[in-house]
């Protein structure tokens, strides 16, 4: 197995585990989706609301067309933002992602800052932002045993023995079975 095939393996794994966090949230009400919680962004709409935000900015970078510009709507979106979109658009940025993983890993990325353009290898910057979504949907996942909703296993990762808990939802998702 190669390192790209890490990466993209690796961004199955992380679109699967936000289908499965996405599909117990998308049970709640509103009212509990957007109620104050302990956590370091207090709600799980403003965790959620992170998560998409920043996967949106590096994927861009890693496709070459990242703009500070999407810092702008991420207080829109944080006030105004459904369940429903900010699902949508995961799941979209989720396919874009696992595209990105094909490439030379060690090729530069530029990430517009706001003083300056930020230079790293495209490896790097994948396993930044897959870190960034385990560490966050992790915290999702703890705000969730606060509510009556069970919290889904997210730490199956794609072992042969186990596909049958999960081929339904690859399937779901458009990715590989097997």
């Amino acid at each position: 197995m190669d390192a790209n095939d890490i990466m993209r393996r690796m961004a199955h794994n992380n679109a699967w585990a936000n289908l499965r966090l996405h599909r117990a949230i998308g049970t709640l009400s509103d009212a509990d989706y957007r109620a104050p919680r302990t956590s370091f962004f207090p709600s799980l709409h403003l965790t959620l609301s992170h998560i998409l935000f920043v996967d949106l900015f590096y994927v861009s970078a890693l496709e070459g067309t990242a703009t500070t510009a999407v810092w702008d709507e991420l207080e829109r979106f944080e006030r105004d933002g459904t369940f429903a979109e900010l699902r949508d658009r995961q799941r979209d940025v989720d396919r874009r992602l696992i595209a990105a993983t094909e490439g030379d890993l060690d090729g530069p990325v530029q990430m517009p800052r706001g003083t300056h353009i930020q230079t790293d290898r495209r490896g790097a910057v994948l396993l930044h932002l897959l870190q960034h979504q385990i560490h966050h949907r992790g915290q999702a996942h703890a705000m969730l045993s606060g509510t009556a909703v069970k919290p889904p296993q997210l730490d199956e990762f794609f072992l042969a023995d186990e596909l049958p808990l999960r081929e339904g939802e690859l399937r779901e998702l458009g990715l590989p079975v097997g």
